[in-house]
């Protein structure tokens, strides 16, 4: 366990997974700019290191985050500085790998910018999601306004980010923001078992499908195939046909791949 920014985030490497973690709990892992910014340079080591495949981002003690810390707002110290802008802003871009949020608890106003720049949550029973810097009027320039309706819809993000309400794990997983269910103080180990069986498949063909997933957006969808085709050409050169050897071997018939 490697500790940065005296603490405030915390990195465990297990071989192809990296969990990172939010580490004040005595603000609901609130981030200060500080906390933000090592995040950001932790996530860039993550995505630079060859040797890891999948990242987990999760919060100390009971709580995912519960946004940006207030108490540093309200001096104005952090006023101007944006979590998806330029200067080290963690959710500005999605990384070029998978990573996977286990949210316990609190996953709220820039909490919830966190969770969403994440590929895939897994939520346990007390996880709340919610705006709920809408009643302090705080806005969310940090690229949820984007991501969320791309989730789970533009009618549910609207009814989310207007109310501020509270969401909680069975309607996040009913809405699709959330995408596994974990029992309390589970949220971590299944993610760490989500992240292990992701970082076992052949790395080029998981890779290329997400890329394009992620990248379709931005194109009309005829373009957007033809650059699906175009990524998935290493991975169907460098590994599928000796993967389709296996199954011809009998790998996974009939869905029996254990």
């Amino acid at each position: 366990m490697k500790e940065h920014a005296q603490g405030k985030v915390l990195v465990d490497q297990d071989g192809p997974v990296t969990t990172v973690t939010i580490n004040r709990p005595a603000a609901k892992n609130a981030c200060d700019v500080e906390t933000v910014q090592t995040l950001h340079d932790v996530f860039m080591a993550f995505e630079a290191d060859d040797d890891a495949r999948v990242a987990i981002l999760t919060g100390a003690d009971g709580a995912f985050c519960a946004g940006a810390d207030l108490a540093e707002l309200a001096t104005g110290a952090s006023i101007g500085f944006y979590w998806a802008g330029k200067d080290r802003g963690l959710t500005r871009r999605r990384l070029a790998k998978p990573v996977i949020a286990a949210v316990e608890g609190h996953a709220v106003a820039a909490g919830l910018a966190l969770a969403v720049w994440c590929d895939l949550r897994v939520a346990s029973a007390t996880a709340v999601f919610g705006v709920f810097c809408r009643r302090f009027g705080g806005p969310m320039p940090n690229g949820c306004t984007v991501r969320l309706p791309r989730i789970i819809g533009e009618s549910r993000a609207l009814d989310m980010l207007m109310t501020g309400r509270a969401v909680g794990a069975d309607e996040a997983m009913a809405m699709g923001l959330a995408d596994r269910l974990a029992p309390a103080g589970g949220a971590l180990a299944a993610a760490r078992e989500l992240a292990g069986q992701l970082a076992n498949f052949p790395q080029l063909a998981m890779l290329s499908d997400r890329a394009s997933t992620i990248d379709q957006w931005n194109y009309p969808e005829e373009e957007a195939i033809d650059r699906e085709i175009a990524g998935s050409q290493p991975a169907m050169q460098g590994g599928f046909q000796s993967g389709a050897g296996r199954f011809v071997d009998g790998v996974g018939r009939h869905g029996a791949f254990e």
